[in-house]
């Protein structure tokens, strides 16, 4: 019997889109925080739900570290992190006492909180909620992707690096999305190349193309590549204004790029 769609929280959320990646430290909380931005900027509504619970990064990145998350009668508030109130964010780490506690559950209790993230935050109306997600496939992959199939998501975008180590795990995230019925929108390649801070050139680091030839392989489009910024990243590090630094980056080139493609990504019928 097929689950169906509690009205509820997410009735108000017009697409629903995966942020996934086979392997960690890719960048997939980075490129979900990106994304979103970018779809900001075209004047879009963003939720941004950081189910990544052993390592909850986006509230750091977007200097909402030790926000209070309120409760109202239908559930947790998410938090507003621009002065525009455009984009909501809700995190395991709005709920942790200490920014450095560690999230040591066994499976179960994860996926119950996954579940309860998906159906207690009131996010209002939203054109987009994007979903970062813990790396690999575990069961708290099939969790998040199972609580949020009855609200027919947009799909996945899946994250990777240029190498081939990078590659091969992000295959095994393809066959998970084959193996669950979720669309792939397409592949990023994150950290493809870096831009000098002097010149601007940008020079490929790793090797390059893999993504590209990844989502050739697996016959689903490619995104684009994004390339690694030092002054966003000295950003994030020093808890600079990610949000106003962001449109100034060569990523935001690429990821405006990204965002486009995923604006014309049509809506599954369900």
């Amino acid at each position: 019997m097929e689950a169906v769609a509690e009205p509820g929280n997410l009735a108000g959320v017009r697409h629903i889109v995966l942020i996934l990646s086979g392997k960690g430290g890719v960048g997939k909380s980075t490129i979900s925080t990106e994304l979103a931005l970018a779809l900001r900027h075209v004047g879009k509504k963003v939720g941004i739900l950081d189910v990544d619970l052993c390592g909850p990064s986006i509230p750091r990145m977007l200097r909402a570290q030790g926000r209070a998350v309120h409760q109202c009668d239908s559930g947790w508030v998410p938090v507003f992190v621009d002065q525009e109130q455009k984009v909501s964010l809700m995190s395991v780490g709005f709920l942790l006492e200490k920014p450095d506690e560690a999230v040591v559950w066994r499976g179960p209790k994860k996926n119950a909180l996954i579940k309860q993230f998906v159906s207690d935050v009131a996010w209002g109306q939203l054109d987009y909620l994007v979903v970062d997600t813990p790396p690999g496939t575990s069961d708290e992959h099939m969790a998040a992707v199972e609580a949020l199939r009855p609200y027919s998501p947009l799909g996945a975008i899946v994250v990777t690096t240029p190498q081939a180590v990078s590659v091969g795990d992000v295959r095994r995230e393809l066959t998970f999305c084959r193996k669950t019925g979720l669309r792939v929108i397409g592949v990023v390649e994150n950290m493809s190349g870096f831009v000098c801070p002097h010149c601007t050139e940008c020079t490929n680091v790793f090797s390059r193309g893999g993504g590209e030839e990844l989502a050739r392989h697996a016959g689903v489009p490619f995104l684009g590549s994004v390339p690694l910024d030092p002054k966003l990243t000295r950003s994030l590090e020093e808890g600079g204004d990610f949000i106003q630094e962001f449109p100034h980056s060569p990523a935001f080139q690429a990821l405006s790029a990204i965002a486009q493609k995923v604006l014309e990504t049509p809506a599954q019928l369900s």
